[in-house]
């Protein structure tokens, strides 16, 4: 494998690159040829793990959340993510729009309105009744926990570790660095390299999925706008595009491309928020916010630890019930896409402390989820009619939203948008933002992708990253072309799956840090540099 590696002009782990490669090969093969039998073993998989092992996807989030605000107020906290010396790379504002735009953004757009009007028509506590005053508070709690500190704690934690091990100790990009105090030299055998690959397996799949997903959503707000049709040959088309894009960026790099793509994306994305709150009810929802600030905080714990456990005597089909399809999918879903936002978030933060990349990581893009959620969701099931006397003045109007969604899920924000002015121009700029993060989603995983395989910050060859750029592109594309809906819902089941292990990685993770952490010796004036790799 050596070989064919300098032939084809790569700098890369030969093992790593080609066996990843040929698995992601005889996988989509293996869909494409029986998409219905794959999507049942793991769909029957994914229900024992959601069955057996939820409550243990519960547990590990909340108490990866607790070490990480332990690490922040502890005295590791002063420790600098690449020696005493080292200064940040990017200003605070280009920071935060790169986690935001290579993190959640593409989430965002999607369920911005979806999620909220979804719990709202079926909420998920039993008893509580759709569409009532009630049922509006818990939607949009458990929306912003979905995609809140929680979802970001997913992403913090491995980025810490990886941004510990990377710049403190000099070790590859590799998910396996981490291992290095539980491992030692066998991160660089095949305990390491096997761990290397999962990872970019589940970077590809999970960015495949959001692939599909933007662009549904893409196709269902070009079919509002120019009426083209919805169809298999309108999203190719859409895919080799922003591919195009993606690997423009690629070739670019990271400060040029991304960082340029993504600041003006999250300015094009606050600018539609602000529009909402300006040409809605704008009292409304400047109380609103302030308002779900306090509906976050305190159904924060009861939400966080709620495991669903009487369901078997409340659902009808017993299990694990609404939190089974919504906040274990999430997590298992989410955790898939950890190795690749970890290492991207870990590339973007060097000169940092611990306490500032938590505290900066955790809390900045859950705050602006915060104020989406309340611009959008409260819009939205305003809109759609909150309590029955709002809902009889609203007549035929009231439950329009909720029908949309139900409907379509990817047309939901532009159904939205038909009740606000200007709607033509407000649709268009929201598919260009979602496809905007769709293009720095994508190159952002090509980047991190190649990192793995090399083992390097510093960019690959060309054609190494943009292969896996357009390997991104061609997943999603033919699994759209030759197995339609049936492959993306057996990938879903596949990455539910494959979730599962990655999850057991990054609960490693917190032992790893903390036996490298005892071997800090910090004063209270200044962080030592960092112990020797030997001593771990």
């Amino acid at each position: 494998m050596e070989q064919l590696a300098k032939r084809l002009g790569l700098r890369t782990d030969p093992t790593i690159f080609f066996v990843s490669a040929g698995c992601m090969i005889v996988f989509l093969i293996a869909l494409l040829a029986a998409p219905e039998q794959i999507r049942d073993i793991f769909a029957s998989g994914r229900s024992w793990i959601v069955t057996n092992l939820g409550w243990f996807f519960i547990f590990g989030v909340n108490s990866w959340l607790i070490f990480l605000l332990y690490l922040a107020v502890s005295r590791h906290g002063r420790i600098r993510l690449g020696g005493q010396d080292a200064k940040p790379a990017y200003g605070n504002l280009s920071w935060f729009t790169m986690l935001f735009a290579g993190g959640i953004g593409t989430v965002l757009m999607f369920w911005g309105v979806a999620e909220p009007i979804s719990h709202f028509s079926n909420p998920p506590y039993d008893e509580v009744e759709p569409f009532t005053v009630e049922a509006a508070r818990d939607a949009m709690g458990f929306s912003i926990y979905h995609l809140g500190l929680h979802t970001w704690t997913i992403f913090t934690l491995p980025g810490l570790a990886f941004a510990y091990f990377i710049y403190r100790y000099e070790l590859p990009v590799r998910v396996s660095s981490v291992f290095y105090p539980l491992l030692h030299d066998r991160i660089y055998g095949p305990i390491g390299k096997t761990i290397d690959i999962f990872a970019v397996l589940g970077t590809l799949f999970g960015v495949a999925v959001s692939v599909g997903l933007g662009t549904s959503q893409i196709n269902a707000g070009l079919t509002e706008l120019t009426g083209i049709s919805d169809s298999v040959i309108s999203k190719v088309i859409i895919i080799t595009v922003l591919t195009s894009v993606a690997v423009t960026s690629i070739v670019v790099g990271l400060d040029k491309g991304v960082k340029r793509l993504s600041n003006i994306n999250i300015g094009m994305a606050t600018a539609l928020m602000i529009f909402v709150l300006v040409t809605g009810s704008t009292v409304f929802l400047l109380r609103g916010i302030i308002e779900t600030v306090a509906i976050y905080g305190s159904n924060l714990v009861p939400m966080a630890f709620w495991n669903d456990m009487l369901a078997q005597y409340t659902s009808e089909n017993g299990g694990w019930g609404w939190q089974g399809n919504w906040t274990v999918f999430y997590w298992t879903w989410t955790v898939s896409w950890s190795p690749f936002i970890g290492i991207f978030v870990a590339r973007i933060s060097r000169g940092r402390t611990i306490r500032q990349f938590v505290l900066g990581v955790l809390f900045a893009p859950s705050l602006f989820t915060l104020v989406w959620f309340a611009i959008f969701g409260w819009s939205a099931m305003e809109i759609d009619g909150i309590g029955a006397e709002a809902r009889a003045a609203l007549g035929e109007q009231a439950g329009a939203l909720s029908a949309a969604v139900e409907e379509s899920v990817p047309l939901a924000m532009f159904a939205f948008f038909e009740h606000f002015p200007f709607t033509t121009l407000i649709q268009g700029l929201a598919v260009v933002i979602v496809a905007i993060f769709f293009a720095t989603s994508s190159d952002s995983a090509s980047l991190v992708v190649d990192m793995l395989c090399t083992g390097d910050a510093d960019p690959g060859p060309v054609r190494q990253r943009v292969f896996w750029g357009v390997s991104e592109g061609v997943v999603a594309a033919m699994l759209i072309v030759l197995a339609g809906e049936a492959g993306l819902n057996a990938l879903q089941q596949v990455i539910t799956v494959l979730g599962f292990p990655i999850f057991l990685l990054v609960f490693a993770m917190v032992f790893a840090l903390l036996r490298a952490l005892g071997s800090e010796s910090i004063s209270k004036t200044q962080v030592a540099e960092p112990p020797r790799v030997d001593e771990l």
